[in-house]
């Protein structure tokens, strides 16, 4: 595939590096209005520009990764040098409707919400499309499962997914920090308390992805009668672990909704 990404930013970045390393045979374009920030992605022979449209009919999937108030300057620029395209919008709050009737019913409107773990071939990159264009969005579900996984969902869900997915990576990454810092006040310096902070959450997401079970299920296999694992749950329960994440994420969701 010939990928064209518009939006040059952390997350637009984060994709074409992700796609650079994870997927085969396909090649990747970036454009930012500064090169500067981007430049060092040419190393893995994505290809860098400020002009959107630079060979951009060539693109089987156009991703757009900008901020919602450049939607229209952009589409204004690109849609007359491309027919029969798919575009694929990381726009937060662009619905497929509206989308679709900006760029015309000659092309197809995908949803898409990846994070920047992309680049690590580890987003979880929520995805919807209207059921008729099913056959033409298959493309683009197929690049991002090779960027971890990319559930189809509906389209009602996808601020929900923003706050899950994308917001979601900032809330575990606070878990992380704050086991980071207990595992100082317990004797470890910050480095090492750090890799051992990380490499659990990230052996914890693993056996949940390879095994498709309950986190409950897995709790159960470290928690002993009367041992320090179910010691330490009980006392981050007491002081609202659960409910003040609970909270944090409905929050989050309610700031998208306005």
């Amino acid at each position: 595939m010939k990928v064209h990404i518009i939006g040059g930013g952390n997350l637009g970045a984060s994709v074409a590096i992700g796609i650079a390393k994870f997927t085969k045979d396909n090649q990747v374009t970036v454009t930012r209005r500064n090169l500067a920030p981007i430049s060092h992605l040419k190393e893995l022979g994505i290809t860098v520009t400020t002009d959107n449209t630079s060979n951009i009919q060539e693109a089987d999937v156009i991703i757009l990764t900008i901020k919602p108030y450049q939607v229209d300057t952009v589409l204004a620029e690109i849609l007359p040098a491309i027919s029969n395209k798919v575009i694929a919008s990381a726009v937060s709050g662009l619905s497929i409707e509206n989308l679709q009737n900006k760029i015309g019913e000659s092309h197809t409107a995908v949803r898409i919400m990846p994070n920047i773990a992309a680049q690590f071939g580890a987003s979880a990159t929520c995805i919807a499309f209207n059921e008729k264009n099913k056959d033409k969005a298959q493309q683009t579900v197929a690049l991002f499962q090779g960027l971890g996984t990319a559930p189809i969902i509906d389209e009602k869900l996808m601020d929900a997914a923003t706050v899950l997915a994308a917001s979601g990576t900032a809330f575990a990454l606070r878990y992380i920090r704050a086991s980071m810092q207990a595992g100082i006040e317990i004797g470890f310096d910050w480095k090492t308390a750090l890799e051992i902070s990380a490499q659990t959450v990230k052996g914890a997401a693993e056996m949940l992805l390879e095994e498709k079970g309950h986190p409950e299920q897995l709790i159960d296999r470290v928690t002993t009668p009367q041992g320090c694992t179910i010691a330490g749950l009980n006392e981050m329960e007491l002081h609202g672990f659960s409910s003040s994440l609970i909270k944090g994420i409905k929050t989050s969701l309610k700031q998208i909704k306005g």
